[in-house]
C-alpha cells in the first residue's frame, strides 16, 4: 500500500479549506483517510498552516510520500527539517545528546559531593552579591577561578 500525505478539500464553494491527511495513494481525494495531521486555510490573511510536526515526522519516517503542495506546507511548519535532522540529512552543531539515566544519576551524585566540600555549604554563610554586579559561577576551591570570575585580584 502506497501511503501519501496530501490535501483533502473542505469548505464551501469558492472558499476552500484543506485538511492535511495521511491516506492510501489509491483512495479518492476526499475519501477515507488514515490520520489527519493538520489543516491549511489559504484564504485567511496570513494563510493558516497548522501541522502536528511530531505526527508528520513519524509518518515521513514510515515512508509516507508528501505531494508537492504538502511538502511546501511541511517546510513552512518545520516538520521536514525535523525529519531531516532525525535521519541525519541535516547536521546540527552544538546540540548535545540528552544524558542517559545512568549519566544523569552520576552527575547528581558528583554535584552533591562538590556541594558538601564548599565552605558555604558547611557554614551556611554565602556572601550576597551586590545588586549592580553580575554573578559569575566560581569553581569550588580555586583562587584563580575566583579572580577570573570577579576580574579583581585578592
Amino acid at each position: 500500500m502506497a501511503v501519501k500525505m496530501r490535501l483533502m478539500r473542505m469548505g464551501k464553494k469558492k472558499q476552500p479549506q484543506y485538511r492535511v491527511v495521511v491516506i492510501d495513494g489509491r483512495a479518492q481525494r476526499d475519501g477515507r483517510y488514515i490520520e489527519q495531521i493538520g489543516r491549511y486555510a489559504p484564504l485567511e490573511d496570513p494563510s493558516l498552516v497548522e501541522i502536528d510536526n511530531e505526527k508528520a515526522a513519524a509518518w515521513l519516517a514510515k515512508g509516507a510520500q508528501p505531494t508537492e503542495a504538502v511538502e511546501k506546507l511541511l517546510n513552512i511548519s518545520g516538520a521536514m527539517n525535523t525529519m531531516k535532522v532525525r535521519t541525519g540529512q541535516i547536521h546540527t552543531i552544538g546540540t548535545p545528546a540528552p544524558p542517559s539515566a545512568e549519566e544523569a544519576a552520576a552527575e547528581e551524585v558528583a554535584g552533591e559531593e562538590v556541594a558538601e566540600e564548599t565552605p558555604e555549604a558547611v557554614t551556611g554563610d554565602a556572601p550576597e552579591p551586590a545588586a549592580d554586579e553580575a554573578v559569575a559561577p566560581v569553581a569550588a576551591g580555586t583562587e584563580e577561578a575566583a579572580e577570573d570570575a570577579t576580574g579583581e585580584e585578592e
